[in-house]
C-alpha cells in the first residue's frame, strides 16, 4: 500500500508541475473553480483552455483513481475483521453450549440403568450365598451320615446332642425323653405355605406303613425353626392336623438355635412385612435310634414308599 501511495504523489507532483508549465495556479484549492470562474474575462487565457481542460481531466482521473484503490484496500481490512469477528462469534457461540451442555443435569443418563444392575447383582449374589449355605449344610449331614455307616471305628456322628425344648402341652423336655424309642425328627414352620405340610403328611405316612408292615412303633417329632411365631398353643393346633401321635417342639430364639446347631440345621429368614415372613430351612428327616443316636437322614426325593422302606432297612441292619 505504501508503493501505491507513492506512486500516486508523484503522479499528482507532475501533474502539478505541468500546470504550472503553462500558466496554472499552483494552488489547488479550490482547485478549479477559480480557473473556470475567471477565463471569460481573461482573453490570452483563452489559448490555453483546450490544455487547461485536459490537465483538470487528468487531475481528477488521478484523484479519483488514488480513492479507488484506498477503498478497495480497506474492504478487504473491513471483510477479514467482519470474518474474525463472526469467526469469534462463532466459536464464543460453541463455547457457551458446550457449557451449557457440561452443566446439563444427567437425567436419563444410564446412571439409572447402573443402579439397577447393582441391585439385580445384589439380589442374585444373596440368591447364590443361601443355596450354598444351605447345600453346605446338607453336605455335612451326608458326610456324617456315610461316617455313621462305616462302623463303630468311625466314631461318634457329629450330627444330634442335647436339647431343651417345649412340646405342645407346654412340658419341657429334652432328648433324654424320647431314649428306648425309635425317632423321626422334621425341622419346619407352622406358617410354611407347602412344604412343611407336604413333608408332614409324608412323615406321617410312613409311621403308619411301618408299624403295619414291619411292626415297629416310630416317634415322629416335629421341631419349629420360627420361635417367634410358633407357640406352644400355635404348635399344638399345628401338629393336629397331621398325626394324633406327632409330638411338637418350640422355645426360645436361643434354644432353637442350639438344637437347630446339634442337628445341623440351615435356617434363616428370606422376606419380611411386618410380621409376614418365610423361613428357608433344611428340609430333611432324621431317623434317631434308642440311645437318640443318629442313624440316616432322608431327603426331600424320597416318596412315602421309599421313606418307609429306608427306615425298615436302617432298624433292622440296626439291630444285627
Amino acid at each position: 500500500m505504501a508503493s501505491m501511495l507513492s506512486a500516486k504523489t508523484n503522479n499528482l507532483r507532475y501533474a502539478a508541475r505541468i500546470l504550472q508549465n503553462h500558466g496554472r495556479p499552483t494552488s489547488l484549492s479550490p482547485p478549479f473553480s477559480h480557473h473556470l470562474y475567471h477565463r471569460s474575462t481573461h482573453p490570452h487565457l483563452v489559448g490555453n483552455q483546450g490544455y487547461g481542460n485536459g490537465y483538470l481531466m487528468l487531475y481528477q482521473r488521478l484523484l479519483s483513481g488514488t480513492n479507488a484503490s484506498n477503498a478497495k484496500e480497506e474492504k478487504p481490512a473491513q471483510g477479514t475483521s467482519e470474518k474474525g469477528d463472526s469467526g469469534e462469534g462463532r466459536e464464543s457461540g460453541n463455547e457457551r453450549d458446550q457449557k451449557s451442555d457440561a452443566g446439563k443435569s444427567v437425567r436419563g443418563s444410564p446412571i439409572s440403568w447402573l443402579s439397577f444392575l447393582l441391585l439385580v447383582v445384589t439380589g442374585a449374589g444373596l440368591v447364590v450365598y443361601y443355596d450354598r449355605e444351605k447345600k453346605r449344610h446338607i453336605e455335612e449331614i451326608r458326610i456324617a451320615s456315610e461316617a455313621v455307616k462305616q462302623g463303630p471305628s468311625a466314631g461318634k456322628a457329629a450330627i444330634g446332642g442335647p436339647f431343651h425344648l417345649i412340646n405342645h402341652d407346654g412340658k419341657y423336655v429334652t432328648e433324654k425323653d424320647f431314649v428306648g424309642k425309635w425317632t423321626l425328627l422334621y425341622f419346619g414352620f407352622t406358617h410354611c405355605p407347602d412344604i412343611c405340610p407336604d413333608e408332614l403328611v409324608k412323615l406321617a405316612a410312613a409311621v403308619d406303613k411301618i408299624k403295619a408292615k414291619a411292626g415297629i412303633e416310630i416317634v415322629p417329632v416335629f421341631i419349629s425353626v420360627d420361635p417367634e411365631r410358633d407357640t406352644v398353643e400355635q404348635v399344638r393346633e399345628y401338629v393336629k392336623e397331621f398325626h394324633p401321635s406327632l409330638i411338637g417342639l418350640t422355645g426360645t430364639p436361643e434354644e432353637i438355635k442350639s438344637v437347630a446347631r446339634a442337628y445341623r440345621v440351615y435356617y434363616m429368614k428370606t422376606a419380611e412385612e411386618d410380621s409376614d415372613y418365610l423361613v428357608d430351612h433344611s428340609i430333611v428327616m432324621y431317623l434317631m435310634g434308642p440311645n437318640m443316636e443318629f442313624v440316616k437322614f432322608f431327603g426331600k426325593n424320597n416318596d412315602v414308599d421309599s421313606l418307609t422302606d429306608g427306615i425298615i432297612k436302617e432298624i433292622k441292619q440296626y439291630k444285627k
